[in-house]
């Protein structure tokens, strides 16, 4: 009878939510305007969108499926190994799962947590911190890619060095919030930094590249389809709740990306405080971080527009880059992850600590970024 009851309040709550959320678009845009909008919000986003991310999803999948194929990964993780410990305080192994996270998306790390081969590594507070280092870095050769496609390339990789302090921020408190969770002795000890995870190569070498070529260009594909319902859907909403009127002497048209400028007129009142941790000098752009927390892919594709519209430059972009990599649509992996691992106990600190994370992410790469023009 309480599960029914509470039920039925949340039917009565979702159904005021929605119809007070129509009825308020309705009432300043018009309804047939409001729902032309989403419609023709929507077809562009997909058109000019997504299939745009989906050719870098498809060209990252196999670059990523090249250099896992021919040892770049395992190179790489060698060469990072003697960083994770004074950085992150993991061990070597856990290098991996950053590159793994990078070169595909936050899906990846879960994969390797079922590994018992790679988990073994880990004391269980360093197993848990996993979700956090590795989301830190989901989608982030796609993120950097866009953004270079855009002609950003020195704000991109700035964008990427703010993303590895977000990573270590949120990692150390992660790590801090649960230790005293574990008793002493529900510890694993330590192998050494040689991973025994192995990526069995078959075949010559054409026949090596012809299929990690098309393997990993199928996984970009099914990465790209995987992000149309977040573009589509939230991307709507934000730029419905983000942008006015396309020609304010004619008014309402209908037309693909209008809507009630909501989100900027909240964002206002804390401009300032935007100005100083981010070097944000529009409000309308706290709908990127905003995004990001439920899906990195929608968020970027809210930046054709704001270039468009003369929003953003290399700040913004280093910063867009620092957070959308270090969120990345967190809020839905780290429940995954730690359901996995049969710790969902902890997410709230996961959250907590990734949250503190991104933030420090987009402060980080918007002071790197002004150092950078201030020096050259």
């Amino acid at each position: 009878m309480r599960y029914l009851n509470r039920r039925r309040f949340e039917a009565i709550v979702f159904l005021i939510i929605f119809i007070g959320f129509f009825v308020y678009m309705s009432h300043i845009m018009g309804t047939k305007n409001l729902l032309s909008t989403i419609m023709n919000t929507a077809h562009d986003l997909l058109l000019n969108t997504v299939f745009y991310l989906m050719a870098i999803t498809v060209l990252a999948g196999a670059l990523g499926k090249l250099l896992i194929e021919f040892g770049i990964v395992r190179l790489l993780e060698y060469i990072l190994a003697p960083l994770m410990r004074p950085l992150f305080n993991l061990p070597g192994v856990a290098a991996m799962g950053g590159l793994m996270t990078f070169l595909s998306d936050n899906p990846a790390i879960i994969s390797l947590a079922n590994d018992k081969n790679f988990t073994s590594y880990f004391k269980k507070y360093q197993l848990v911190s996993l979700t956090n280092f590795g989301t830190a870095f989901g989608m982030g050769l796609i993120v950097i890619t866009f953004m270079i496609g855009k002609g950003f390339f020195e704000a991109s990789l700035i964008g990427l060095l703010g993303a590895i302090v977000g990573a270590i921020i949120s990692t150390r408190l992660m790590q801090f919030f649960v230790k005293d969770y574990f008793p002493k002795e529900d510890v694993i000890i330590y192998k050494n930094l040689e991973s025994n995870i192995k990526f069995d190569s078959q075949g010559s070498v054409f026949m090596r590249i012809l299929n990690a070529i098309l393997d990993g260009g199928k996984q970009g594909v099914n990465l790209g389809l995987a992000i149309i319902p977040g573009v589509l859907i939230i991307s709507s909403v934000i730029m419905l709740l983000t942008f006015g009127k396309l020609d304010p002497t004619i008014g309402y048209q209908g037309l693909a990306y209008e809507g009630v400028p909501l989100l900027p007129k909240l964002g206002s009142y804390v401009t300032g405080i935007f100005k100083v941790l981010f070097g944000f000098n529009n409000a309308e752009l706290i709908s990127f971080p905003i995004t990001s927390l439920g899906a990195v892919g929608a968020a970027l594709s809210l930046v054709p527009k704001f270039i468009e519209q003369g929003l953003v430059g290399a700040n913004e972009v280093a910063v867009f880059t620092a957070m959308g990599m270090c969120w990345s649509g967190y809020l839905s992996t780290h429940t995954a992850m730690l359901d996995t691992l049969n710790f969902r106990e902890l997410t709230s600190k996961a959250l907590i600590s990734h949250t503190i994370g991104g933030l420090c992410a987009g402060i980080s790469a918007h002071y790197f970024m002004s150092l950078f023009n201030y020096i050259f």
